[in-house]
């Protein structure tokens, strides 16, 4: 007897054998990326679909009043995440990997990982989310000329050096998480260009770190530290499609304990969560951008020429291949939002109506489509960490209301969405007055699972059409994932045109235009949210 088999049945059975194929091969890519709350890992073939993934959870603690992750966790969370995206293969197509056309690790950018020369630790990871370094970064800014953020490796440098910290004498190596990660896996001291311009200041001109601005850093750290040149404590630079070195046996046994993995797949140049998005959401070229939403919100706007002046709300950094950029990056993203799902769905669970985590997000980002347009007269900060872009160093979450606003569980929701965007609208608008124009926003990160309401709700707050792509869920893992199998076609295009033609030529894109209604709704938020940051400092004095 035969079975009959249906032509889409046909289809899915002969790409499951081509998938196949490639992973004995070696032929598909591989993307790590250390998140804020996940370290995920994503497998694409030579198309650069997604075939499979694997994630760990974590989370930073507050240790000594920094934040920060035990280096420990860093390799316990990889080879989590890693065996369990070989489990998904396993499962998926019947085989194990042993090696990869291309290997690309990403991570949230900037911070201080500082190394002796024996590479021990000097001092526990000091991550992007601290605003300890405010002396610091204000100094080098006017030393510069150019915006020095708080959480820039440099800035943590400087600040210990203020500080004449013991371990500052010792340092003989600085670099960041995907930075360290990538060392570690190969044994090269290199950066991509995108996360080494949250080290220090780019050339553009040259693809690597500002002489000048180098040369100024020496020379004010002189008499407290002489002989010191910072060039080299920083990690080379690479752009886009160059080589970074191969997997060794000692980095195949990191990441993969069981011995299955074999050394030399080749690694792509180390990239930061904002170079990997720019790639996920395929904004690498002037007049584009992305809006990346995590633990962090931030925008990347490729410029089509430099700004007329510094602005402390915006971080000039690269593309993966060095083009300027302008950041508005805000500390605190969608961590807010999660903590009251979570609260509701324990509701819903002692109710007798146990969820999963994604229904219950869902269900509620949903209910604020039905809330009043400016959000009923509520008010949520969801600043859990300090937050630069208002002047804020320390973080108070706060829900607010007056006694005749309209709480309801829609207009709940929507403050707090509203909440989550409002730091990056305000810096939005200092791009808008430097006559920066855009084409359309993409946007990537888990809050884009739920489909037409965080789009549209972005829409409304950043005035410009907001774009959502099918990978868009997958976020940082996938963008690394395509840098590594980028490293197999650079020498033929530039990435711009790699990812436009290769990657998303065949893509399908959501694009949502701003609601009128929304629009006007969201700017009477805003104006309360600024009126209601007197609050936020009131507490963050008070506590």
């Amino acid at each position: 007897m035969t079975e009959n088999v249906t032509p889409q049945g046909v289809d899915q059975e002969a790409r499951a054998a081509r998938i196949r194929d490639d992973i004995v091969a070696g032929r598909t890519a591989l993307g790590i990326e250390l998140g804020s709350t996940r370290i995920k890992a994503c497998l694409v073939g030579p198309d650069c679909a997604p075939v499979a993934t694997g994630a760990h959870e974590w989370e930073n603690q507050l240790v000594d009043r920094r934040w920060t992750y035990a280096l420990e966790d860093v390799w316990a969370g990889l080879q989590d995440a890693y065996a369990s995206l070989v489990a998904d293969v396993e499962q998926r197509y019947g085989v194990r990997p042993t090696t990869f056309g291309g290997i690309g690790v990403s991570a949230m950018m900037h911070g201080y990982l500082a190394f002796d020369a024996s590479d021990e630790l000097l001092v526990p990871f000091r991550t992007w989310r601290n605003t300890s370094t405010g002396p610091a970064a204000a100094e080098l800014s006017a030393l510069f000329g150019h915006n020095i953020p708080l959480r820039w490796s440099v800035a943590h440098l400087y600040q210990a050096v203020l500080d004449d910290e013991p371990h500052v004498p010792h340092v003989a190596f600085v670099t960041t998480l995907a930075g360290y990660v990538h060392w570690r896996l190969t044994g090269e001291k290199v950066l991509g260009i995108g996360d080494a311009s949250g080290m220090f200041p780019i050339d553009t001109a040259t693809r690597d770190y500002d002489a000048a601005m180098l040369a100024s850093f020496d020379t004010l750290v002189a008499d407290r530290r002489p002989g010191t040149r910072l060039v080299d404590l920083l990690p080379a630079v690479r752009v886009a499609g160059q080589d970074a070195g191969r997997l060794t046996a000692a980095g195949a046994a990191l990441l993969d304990p069981t011995g299955t993995l074999v050394a030399g797949a080749p690694l792509c140049p180390p990239e930061g969560d904002a170079g990997t998005g720019m790639v996920a959401t395929s904004s690498v070229a002037p007049r584009t951008a992305n809006i990346s939403v995590g633990t962090s919100i931030f925008a990347m706007v490729v410029l089509e020429k430099p700004l007329s002046q510094v602005h402390d709300e915006l971080d000039l950094v690269t593309t993966p291949s060095g083009d300027l950029v302008a950041m508005v990056h805000c500390n605190n993203g969608a961590s807010e939002l999660g903590e009251w799902a979570q609260v509701f769905g324990r509701f819903a669970q002692v109710l007798g109506h146990p969820s999963s985590p994604d229904d219950v997000f869902g269900a509620l980002l949903r209910e604020a489509l039905d809330g009043d347009a400016d959000g009923g007269g509520l008010l949520a900060y969801n600043y859990l960490s300090g937050e630069p872009v208002t002047g804020l160093t320390e973080g108070r979450p706060l829900f607010v209301r007056t006694p005749d606003s309209r709480l309801t569980l829609a207009n709940f929701m929507r403050a707090q969405v509203y909440g989550a965007f409002g730091t990056l609208s305000l810096g939005m608008r200092v791009l808008a007055a430097e006559g920066v124009e855009l084409d359309a926003m993409y946007a990537h990160g888990g809050l884009f699972r739920t489909a037409g309401v965080a789009q549209r709700l972005l829409a409304a707050a950043v005035g410009a059409p907001v774009a959502v792509g099918s990978a868009a869920g997958e976020g940082g893992a996938w963008g690394i994932a395509v840098l590594a199998a980028y490293l197999q076609h650079a020498a033929d295009r530039d990435l711009g045109t790699y990812l436009a033609q290769d990657v998303f030529g065949d893509a399908q894109i959501d694009v949502v235009e701003p609601d009128p209604d929304d629009v006007r709704g969201f700017a009477a938020y805003l104006e309360r949210y600024e009126a209601g940051l007197a609050v936020e400092r009131a507490a963050t004095d008070a506590i």
